[in-house]
């Protein structure tokens, strides 16, 4: 018999939001969370994406947050990344809600993220990259995306609540910590080379 919630790829970070006054999980690029509860889903993006996956009758639902659309090479090191790129994470996501109840017809998304907040990357928008492997992705799994906030030039913080699929998204326009930035070019300079563009 599933559990209520499923974790993956080093536990995403369980603690309790004074301001929802519920449970939460913090979600870092690579990681992905599933739940058939009442836990909220948290995650700040730059250029990654996050995809909010519910079934709408059941309230199912998870998230997950990826750096790079695909990989060229698999190799033993992608192996141990692998859901920080978008393609394997989907799938992992849309896998583990089938095996705790979710049905797929029943499905729907809400996407967020694919900024461009990295300078550096100008010559490659991995952003928007990101932003269009997801909306490709859905339209090739026919799963409608019932609500965005893609691309543009500014980070996000994302909460979701698979129950209700309620989301909540604030824009992140002054970086005054770096910390997103300097995280997301540390990942990208070990995966860039094997990105799909």
């Amino acid at each position: 018999m599933a559990s209520n919630a499923e974790r993956f790829t080093e536990t995403p970070t369980p603690y309790f939001d004074p301001y929802f006054q519920r449970a939460a999980v913090k979600l870092l690029p690579g990681q992905y969370y599933v739940t058939s509860g009442e836990t909220m889903i948290v995650t700040t993006l730059g250029s990654c994406v996050a995809a909010c996956v519910r079934d709408k009758v059941s309230g199912i639902g998870g998230m997950n947050h990826f750096m790079l659309p695909a990989v060229l090479r698999p190799d033993q090191q992608t192996a141990k990344t692998f859901t920080k790129y978008g393609v394997f994470a989907m799938q992992k996501l849309l896998e583990t809600l089938t095996r705790m109840g979710a049905k797929p017809a029943n499905l729907e998304a809400k996407v967020f993220g694919g900024g461009h907040v990295m300078e550096g990357f100008a010559s490659c928008d991995v952003g928007a990259q990101n932003a269009r492997f997801i909306e490709q992705f859905m339209a090739t799994n026919q799963i409608p995306i019932v609500s965005r906030d893609l691309y543009q030039d500014y980070a996000r913080k994302v909460y979701f609540l698979p129950q209700t699929g309620e989301v909540q998204m604030r824009r992140i326009r002054r970086m005054n910590n770096t910390t997103i930035i300097e995280r997301e070019k540390a990942h990208r300079i070990s995966l860039s080379r094997r990105v799909v563009g």
